[in-house]
């Protein structure tokens, strides 16, 4: 290494260093403050605060409700992940596949997407009223209590996930359908090809990238999920739609028991790392592959 290129790198650190300064306060300071509130058991209304060590993360083990809880974020986030992307992928081969009306179709799908989601989700616990909910009055003025009923709750707010970032999917495969050669479409129609053969053979594999990172998103996205849950159900009626956020901040800021709901978050952050690093993986093997 040469002076001038020492000398720029010394420039390069100076210049990193106050940004890697604010990282440190804002991001690791806090990690580690909650990564030590986890190994102990703090409850400050009853002046409690002790060490535990691991005894908040062994309670976890054997929790019920944090099994639920568990088993409740896999199924919101498989579920609205999927549809999304089915739901995201035809809508955005529709747009596609328009010559006029196109900009209209964004614009809309930009609305849905931009809207805050405890604005989405006040407007869908609107629509869900059993009574004057538009959802119910297209059923034919039927009282269904969708919002209530242990059974529908977790599909509503799932719905209500769905119409709020289904956009995001539809506007990325758009954008990346833009970018497909014409020449390829134009030498499958020489070879015969038809219209599922096409979308097998040539659509779908070039959108396989930019899907993947899409997913990613959208499951990190997921398994973080809180207000939109929180602000339609609670994390009720039951239980039902009581995610892992919900949990948590119910332990740490109803209950205030500090040491057990830090342990919960550290659950779900590693839960968080472990689904990117796997997506990653995934990219990488693509990016070799190819």
């Amino acid at each position: 290494m040469t002076r001038r290129d020492a000398a720029n790198r010394r420039r390069g650190m100076l210049l990193l260093a106050p940004t890697i300064l604010a990282l440190g306060a804002l991001t690791v300071y806090p990690g580690v403050w909650v990564l030590w509130l986890s190994l102990q058991h703090r409850i400050p209304i009853f002046d409690v605060s002790r060490f535990a060590g691991l005894d908040n993360y062994a309670f976890l083990a054997v929790d019920p409700r944090f099994s639920n809880a568990a088993r409740t974020t896999a199924v919101f986030t498989v579920t609205s992940v999927a549809l999304e992307v089915v739901l995201g992928v035809t809508a955005a081969l529709a747009i596609h596949a328009r010559r006029g009306g196109r900009r209209l179709a964004l614009s809309f799908l930009l609305l849905a997407w931009a809207m805050p989601a405890v604005v989405t989700a006040k407007l869908f616990e609107w629509l869900y009223h059993p009574t004057a909910g538009l959802i119910n009055v297209a059923l034919g003025a039927r009282s269904i209590n969708w919002l209530g009923d242990p059974r529908l709750a977790l599909p509503a707010v799932v719905l209500a996930d769905v119409w709020r970032t289904m956009p995001f999917v539809a506007i990325l495969c758009y954008a990346r359908l833009l970018a497909i050669p014409a020449e390829l479409y134009e030498a499958a129609q020489v070879d015969g090809a038809g219209r599922l053969a096409t979308l097998t053979r040539i659509t779908l594999p070039m959108l396989a990238r930019i899907l993947l990172v899409a997913v990613l998103f959208r499951t990190l996205d997921a398994l973080r999920a809180f207000d939109i849950m929180f602000v339609l159900t609670g994390g009720g009626p039951a239980g039902t739609t009581e995610t892992l956020t919900v949990y948590a901040y119910r332990a740490l800021f109803q209950t205030l028991q500090l040491g057990f709901g830090s342990a919960l978050s550290v659950v779900v952050f590693l839960l968080v790392m472990a689904v990117a690093w796997a997506y990653l993986k995934l990219l990488r093997a693509g990016t070799v592959a190819a």
